[in-house]
């Protein structure tokens, strides 16, 4: 899969650079807000990393030789790093367990709406850098191989997910949906969050962190926050061996094209499945012919 003419040049940076340190503090108040739960925790290290980005980028400024009037000056860490930081600060202000009473619903969207609205404008807005875009179809048409992965991720699914779900018993960290209301419920709630996903990991965070690392290091991190998300989600026991490798592929993905309807089609389909699973898992007998599990 060719990389997308649209896609962000490798950052003009060494393979290591210093600002590794506070973009990895950002990133792991991540498993603290959402694996350990330890909020405090997570606050003290979104701090740090904002300290030392500022202290850095001071640091640098001073040492660089002011650039001529309309010269194009380096993207600021500490600017995309505070943008992460209110994503954040802004889901975990709510807990993530699955719930899907009106009230859980409406705290999920506001929550998660904001974690990617708020960045999106003060990015636009406030810093007027617009480092936050979502593209949407990429520019190309998807290739042969694009296609197949789309059959590949249901195959995928089909065999594995419901080995996890079931044999794990994580399936329990959903509620129970045993009515035609819940299961409509259901089926918007895990799908509206897949694709907010790909809105906040992958279009925020991964293409913020894309400014300024290489892409395994900005893949890395992002998926750092997206499987501690995951993992308060529901994702747990032996979760993160599907998690973060689908983590680092959907940000492989979008890298690679540049198309916000591709991961969010991939995570959608995926999605699909989980949402049978689950269907399946809580009400033994009705899907029974569907899945060897």
């Amino acid at each position: 899969m060719p990389a997308h003419p649209d896609a962000p040049p490798a950052p003009a940076v060494g393979t290591w650079s210093w600002g590794l340190a506070p973009a990895l503090l950002v990133c792991l108040a991540a498993p603290a807000f959402f694996v350990v739960r330890v909020p405090w925790l997570g606050w003290v290290l979104l701090t740090a990393g904002l300290a030392v980005a500022l202290l850095m980028e001071r640091t640098d400024a001073a040492a660089r030789p002011p650039a001529p009037d309309g010269g194009i000056r380096p993207p600021s860490l500490v600017r995309d790093l505070s943008l992460i930081a209110v994503g954040l600060l802004i889901v975990s202000a709510i807990p993530l367990k699955a719930e899907l009473d009106n009230l859980a619903i409406a705290r999920f969207a506001l929550a998660l709406g904001g974690a990617v609205a708020v960045p999106y404008v003060i990015s636009r807005w406030l810093y007027r850098d617009r480092a936050i875009r979502f593209p949407w179809r990429g520019g190309e048409r998807w290739t042969r191989f694009q296609w197949t992965w789309l059959i590949a991720v249901l195959l995928l699914g089909w065999l594995i997910l419901p080995f996890y779900f079931i044999t794990s018993g994580v399936y329990l960290n959903w509620p129970v949906v045993d009515a035609p209301e819940l299961i409509a419920r259901l089926f918007v709630g895990v799908g509206a969050v897949g694709i907010w996903d790909e809105l906040f990991f992958i279009c925020t965070c991964f293409a913020l962190l894309r400014r300024h690392f290489p892409f395994w290091q900005a893949n890395v991190l992002q998926s750092v926050v997206f499987v501690s998300f995951l993992w308060e989600l529901g994702y747990r026991a032996w979760g993160p061996l599907l998690t973060i490798p689908f983590a680092l592929l959907q940000g492989f993905i979008f890298m690679k094209t540049r198309s916000l309807a591709y991961v969010v089609t991939v995570h959608l389909l995926f999605d699909a499945v989980v949402f049978l699973v689950l269907v399946h898992a809580h009400n033994p007998g009705m899907l029974d012919g569907l899945f060897l599990v």
